[in-house]
């Protein structure tokens, strides 16, 4: 049985280069205002980053440049092997025959509330972009607005990567730099293609971390 050899803590900056809409719940009416909200933390109703989100995204990124994944019916899945570049770092599920834990904690970035002024935002922390769909049939023009936190705006991120004894600690840390490298190229959140969630990531520190047990 493999044991836990040392944590890599990564202390990270998002910065937004476009507009970011992760979505949230739309449980408010809101007359007037966006129809599509972004996630906010419910307690002091600040926009953030869910570590689910981002490590998701990471994770189909390394998935689609590797090949990490099994074709299924016509469906594309996640990779059962853990020793595939994906499968070592993000895991391999508990139902799959070869079950393999996550190596990286991902964790929810917080916005940094000096990056976004208030005087200039419509709403808490966030903007508000209005589309227009067309209608390629009637050309019926169907609006829409979207909540979006602005370009500029900051988050700190924290990761931990989790390295076992019988790890290749070199593989896992590249796999986690090429996911990064690949976020900056593509999106995060919600439409991408229009030109939402560019953004950059900067590692300000990484931390080995030993635990002696005696």
């Amino acid at each position: 049985m493999s044991t836990l050899k040392k944590k890599i803590v990564y202390d990270c900056t998002i910065t937004l280069k476009t507009g970011l809409h992760i979505g949230g719940t739309n449980a408010a009416l809101n007359i007037g205002g966006p129809d599509k909200f972004v996630v906010r933390n419910p307690l002091d109703n600040i926009p953030y980053i869910p570590g689910s989100s981002l490590k998701g995204k990471l994770r189909s990124l390394v998935e689609l440049k590797n090949g990490c994944f099994s074709e299924k019916n016509g469906n594309f899945l996640a990779s059962t092997d853990p020793n595939s570049l994906s499968g070592a770092l993000f895991g391999v599920s508990s139902d799959s025959a070869q079950s393999h834990p996550s190596r990286i904690i991902i964790r929810d970035a917080k916005l940094d509330e000096t990056s976004v002024d208030l005087n200039k935002t419509e709403m808490p922390y966030t903007e508000s972009k209005t589309e227009v769909a067309i209608d390629r049939v009637t050309a019926k023009a169907n609006p829409r607005t979207f909540e979006r936190v602005p370009a500029g705006a900051r988050f700190n991120l924290s990761m931990v990567l989790n390295v076992f004894d019988d790890d290749d600690e070199n593989k896992l840390r590249k796999t986690l730099k090429q996911a990064i490298d690949l976020l900056q190229d593509d999106y995060l959140g919600g439409q991408g293609s229009r030109g939402y969630g560019q953004v950059e990531i900067k590692i300000n520190e990484e931390v080995e971390k030993m635990y002696p047990f005696e």
